[in-house]
Order: structure tokens, then sequence, then C-alpha cells
């Protein structure tokens, strides 16, 4: 079962969403949207309610903590008893064009993981060079979920996991530049679920042209390829560990 565990559907970024999501379903069984603002929590989970196979996680993402309040983390305790909420996510910390709000960042990543921790939900992880501070955090909290986007190293990815936490592996795995193939062989797939991270980080040889879970198989397909597992191997194992983590109905 190919599950498209993160990625981004919005009018902003696509012109016809339901054809977007219908030649997605032509590829994927499951996807999961991540809702990462207050708009686009309201918009993921009006596109959920539509679809069967779609789920949300929704969460603040750390380029929004300048302007989340009270009132909005009241708001994001709410929705997280809506069915078709199976995650708290995208959280987290992002040093990478300022750590001016580091502390922010933090208080801010510090109340979901608390909220996750009440709810007994898994969280959905952006570290980007925020490594330690985001293990440090994580440490606090009895969470699970998925890192996403994972880029680090194998020891990093470890880490993780033996924290009870599954690397989201996405795009990036397939360019050329990339070293992160030698962190997939090493950990296997019984630590990695698949995602798309659309609209952005499209796979090769597909780069340029806009992401969409249809690329799952493409993702898979390199997965395959590093892991030595067979294609439907890589499909079923990831798919279940999306299934148990998320639990997906």
């Amino acid at each position: 079962m190919l599950i498209d565990t993160h990625c981004h559907i919005s009018k902003d970024d696509y012109d016809d969403i339901d054809k977007i999501i219908e030649d997605d379903f032509k590829e994927v069984d499951k996807i999961i949207i991540s809702g990462c603002s207050k708009k686009d929590i309201i918009e993921s989970l009006e596109i959920a309610e539509k679809n069967e196979n779609i789920f949300v996680t929704i969460g603040y993402h750390p380029d929004q903590v300048e302007i989340v309040s009270d009132e909005d983390l009241l708001f994001l305790e709410e929705k997280c008893s809506n069915k078709k909420v199976v995650g708290i996510g995208e959280i987290g910390l992002d040093y990478h064009y300022t750590v001016e709000n580091k502390e922010e960042q933090i208080a801010l990543f510090k109340k979901q993981l608390k909220l996750a921790e009440k709810l007994n939900m898994p969280v959905v992880i952006h570290s980007r060079d925020a490594t330690k501070d985001t293990i440090d955090t994580l440490k606090k909290y009895k969470v699970t979920g998925v890192i996403h986007a994972f880029s680090g190293s194998i020891e990093t990815a470890n880490i993780y996991i033996l924290m009870g936490f599954l690397i989201g592996i996405g795009g990036v795995v397939t360019f050329k530049n990339s070293k992160l193939f030698e962190v997939v062989k090493s950990i296997g797939l019984d630590h990695i679920v698949l995602e798309t991270d659309s609209p952005y980080l499209t796979p090769h040889p597909f780069r340029g042209m806009q992401n969409s879970s249809k690329y799952i198989p493409v993702i898979a397909k390199r997965i395959s390829e590093v892991t030595e597992k067979s294609y439907d191997e890589v499909s079923e194992i990831t798919g279940n560990n999306a299934i148990k983590m998320f639990d997906l109905k």
C-alpha cells in the first residue's frame, strides 16, 4: 500500500485541486495533508472531509511563531478532535533563515508537544539546522511520530529511531547529489515512511515540475534499489508503518 504521509494541498499551489487529487489516487492509496497554519488547517480539513482516503496532520510550523496566539492553540486542540486528524504537525524548529527567534520557536514547539502528549497523538517534526535543540526538546515529552523530510546523518537517524520515531523519506533520496540513500540503506524499511512534501521537492527526473502524491512510486522505486528489496516490499512495509503510526482506518 503506497501512502504519501506528508504533502501540502492548497488553492495557493494548485489551480485544480480536484484534478490533482484524482491523478494522485491513480498512484497512491492514502494521502496525509499537513496543515501548517490556521488557514491551511481549515482548508486541509475541508479537503479531507470530502475524500475517504485523505487524512490530515495539523499544527503550527515554526515560521508561524510570530503570529500564533493562545487562541490559535485552543483552535488547534479543538480541531484535533476531528476524526480526520491523525497527528500534530508539522511542528518543530527552523534556524535556517534566523536564530533570533530561537527561544520563541522552542516555546511554541513545547506547547504543541505538550498537547500531543496530552491527546496521545503522533507528531510530525520539522527540523532544519536545529538538530540538537530538536532532539533535546523531544526528549522532554512522551511522544512519537515522524521526522519529516529527514536529511541528516545515519547517527542522527538512529537517535530518532531509538526515541520511537519513523524517518520520512521523500524526493531528495532520488537527487544525484544526495547521500540520503546511505541513511535509507543503513536503517532499513522498518523505520521509514514515504512522503512527497508536495508541491515541493519533486523527485528526479521530474525536478522543475510541480510535485504531487503521484510521484510516490518514483520514491518507492529508488528506495527499492537502495535497500535491495522488491518494490512490493517497499510499498507494503512503509505503508504498514504509516498505518500503524497514524492509526489510519
